[in-house]
């Protein structure tokens, strides 16, 4: 049998261990763990490692694509729920309903059309967020964005300039009550229209 972080010795030595030992069922009720129980690591407070948990995302389809440290990608990039950067990848990257999150050591030389950017590494070219842009303590951006919410923490470098825009879903609210307020004032009764041309002072 395998097991990871186990010697396959130490496992056979204390699954074997004395064989003519005899003990009470009194005695065994109340002692201590026995060195197999003890020396089992609990699946459940194990840490996962990174790359577990990248591999757990992708095979439950959170992440739609990984650009690993080291790796360099140039082209165009589509994408469905979120796409992460650790490499360098350069070109453009469009999803307009996922989110690319760019790591600390991950730089982007593209264009960038996204619901969701979360910044903490490097960014040239401009990034057009339909729902919010956050920059880590340390992102460098240069290039102009727009969105409708920024979170910018306390060290980001931020170099272009900025464009708040309104929910898609406000905005439509908005121009829906326009529309009916402007339908209202032009459906106005005559009578109450008042012409005062021919008043003479």
């Amino acid at each position: 049998m395998f097991r990871v972080n186990k010697n396959p010795k130490e496992e056979q030595a204390v699954n074997e261990g004395p064989t003519n030992q005899t003990a009470s069922p009194a005695t065994t009720a109340f002692s201590a763990p026995s060195a197999s129980v003890a020396a089992t690591p609990s699946s459940a407070s194990r840490a996962v490692t990174e790359s577990e948990a990248l591999a757990r995302d992708i095979k439950d389809g959170k992440l739609s694509g990984f650009v690993g440290a080291g790796t360099m990608l140039k082209g165009e990039a589509t994408f469905k729920a979120l796409l992460r950067v650790d490499g360098h990848l350069s070109g453009r990257i469009s999803s307009p309903d996922g989110t690319l999150i760019v790591s600390t050591g991950g730089q982007v030389d593209a264009d960038i059309e996204v619901a969701v950017a979360i910044i903490n590494g490097t960014v040239n070219g401009d990034i057009i967020a339909s729902k919010r842009i956050e920059m880590g303590r340390a992102a460098k951006v240069t290039g102009n964005i727009q969105t409708p919410a920024l979170v910018v923490e306390n060290g980001a470098i931020f170099e272009g300039s900025c464009r708040m825009l309104q929910l898609k879903e406000a905005q439509d609210k908005r121009r829906e009550e326009e529309k009916h307020s402007t339908y209202a004032e032009s459906a106005e009764p005559a009578s109450a229209v008042t012409d005062y041309s021919d008043v003479t002072s």
